[in-house]
């Protein structure tokens, strides 16, 4: 067992301000296999003790003065700084990726916890233009209720507080469940938050059968809202099944996003944005780049480039400090990244460097470049998720936009110009919840992450992410003459 863990590894539920659950279930390092911890199996049954504890908690929580609720905030947004080398070296044990990675997750994360306590203090409602000589107009703005919160596995910290900071600002109370793999992370920030001081029930963690789990969520009439990172297949499910009680819901769902490289472009900046954005947690992002078209002018020179800078990477367990590519997830991660690359390769592909599972045992692949990306291979249309750069070749503005938008994703989109007319041109046309220029990492709490079309719906993140935790009430006030 790592000693720096011990201060914040916590091996039950947190439930109604107690620690419940038999620990049965193991959580394994997927860069060598070996068990971390054990986490408990529940169910539906404890699923729905915490519903009930997160609703007799919110008739507390929602009255709690705005200032107060920011206290609290504010002093679980310290707690994770003070143990801010704790969360990372969790993160990278039982997510995989490189421990300077990790660092800056928990950094990210921590910021949302800062950013939405301030915002708690900023939930104004409104007076409207009378309509009438003896009424007056009014809005308010209220906490949504219970919300069940399902967290995905690839920022194992920074997924959870980036829902739960505004649901809790707003007064909102929160289940969540976070992903089977990474699990310890969301009980060590539940551990955090008990310090911090949050009255029982207002945030719990459930652990166990995610079908079980989800489906109590989803159907639960006292859960209000649904907050989802992960799957556009597992969004899909839950918004069907939270018709039943018309819950509304907050998706962030999968990206297919394009990185278009114009041949005016910095091409040091357009290299260094790529490998940002590409290999980024081993290429496990749902904002990666996953189809990289260069113009063809530039084409050649890029290709050769990126590969000699990705042949430098080094591949190993997060925790070295020389790593900066780690593991996949898991073997089904690693088999689907296989099967792209051969699909690839027997459709017209060249590999220019990697291109096969990496000598280290488990769940590593080597970095990979592939030339002659055309748009009828699998990478094209689906979400690689893994180290694999696919270039495809453009020469015409039009074509490469209208390429890039032929794809029911819509979330990420990435630009390399130094043209100030084409960035514009760029900014309208690409439908896609964010644009990214001559940059590859753009995530900060202050700007509102979120996709078009099957990517998902709402926003996390900057004023605009508390909103989806609020309910709009009309007040009219008549008799007044």
């Amino acid at each position: 067992m790592h000693q720096m863990i011990n201060k914040i590894l916590q091996h039950q539920c947190y439930v109604n301000g107690q620690w419940i659950g038999e620990s049965i279930d193991p959580v394994s390092n997927p860069a060598t296999g070996k068990e971390i911890a054990k986490i408990p199996h529940l169910g539906a049954h404890e699923t729905r003790q915490a519903i009930e504890a997160a609703s007799s908690a919110l008739q507390i929580w929602k009255k709690i003065l705005p200032k107060e609720r920011s206290g609290i905030l504010r002093k679980w947004f310290d707690l994770q700084i003070e143990h801010r080398d704790e969360l990372a070296h969790l993160v990278t044990l039982e997510q995989g990726k490189p421990l300077a990675e990790a660092r800056a997750e928990v950094t990210y994360g921590a910021s949302f916890v800062e950013f939405y306590a301030e915002e708690a203090k900023r939930i104004n409602g409104d007076v409207l233009p009378a309509h009438r000589a003896d009424g007056r107009n009014f809005v308010l703005k209220q906490p949504i209720g219970v919300v069940g919160a399902i967290t995905p596995w690839n920022f194992p910290h920074a997924m959870i507080t980036r829902k739960v900071a505004p649901a809790l600002a707003a007064g909102c109370t929160v289940v969540c469940k976070p992903a089977p793999d990474t699990p310890l992370t969301a009980l060590a920030l539940a551990h955090l938050a008990q310090q911090a001081g949050f009255p029982d029930g207002v945030f719990n963690v459930i652990t166990g059968d995610a079908q079980a789990i989800g489906e109590e969520l989803t159907s639960n009439p006292l859960v209000r809202m649904i907050a989802f990172t992960g799957s556009t297949a597992v969004g899909k499910l839950l918004m069907g099944q939270c018709a039943q009680t018309v819950k509304r819901v907050a998706l962030e769902l999968g990206g297919n996003a394009p990185f278009i490289i114009f041949d005016d472009a910095d091409m040091d900046k357009a290299i260094n944005a790529v490998v940002a954005s590409k290999f980024r947690n081993a290429g496990q992002t749902c904002v990666c780049a996953n189809r990289i078209f260069v113009h063809d002018k530039i084409y050649d020179e890029f290709a050769q480039l990126l590969s000699v800078t990705v042949e430098n990477f080094s591949v190993g367990e997060g925790l070295d400090a020389n790593v900066n590519i780690g593991p996949l997830i898991n073997t089904k991660a690693l088999e689907k990244v296989e099967h792209h690359v051969e699909n690839a390769t027997q459709k017209g592909a060249s590999i220019l460097t990697g291109g096969a599972r990496h000598d280290l045992s488990g769940n590593f692949y080597q970095p990979t470049v592939l030339s002659g990306v055309t748009t009828d291979m699998q990478l094209a249309k689906e979400e690689t998720f893994g180290p694999v750069a696919g270039l495809f070749r453009f020469s015409s503005e039009d074509d490469v936009v209208a390429e890039a938008n032929n794809t029911t994703s819509g979330l990420a989109a990435y630009v390399c110009t130094e043209n100030i007319s084409r960035i514009w041109r760029m900014a309208e046309d690409l439908e896609y919840g964010i644009v990214s220029v001559n940059e590859g990492v753009f995530s900060n709490e202050l700007a509102p992450f979120g996709g078009m079309k099957e990517s998902g719906l709402g926003r996390e993140g900057s004023h605009y992410g508390i909103e989806e935790f609020l309910e709009l009430k009309f007040v009219f006030l008549g008799g007044l003459s």
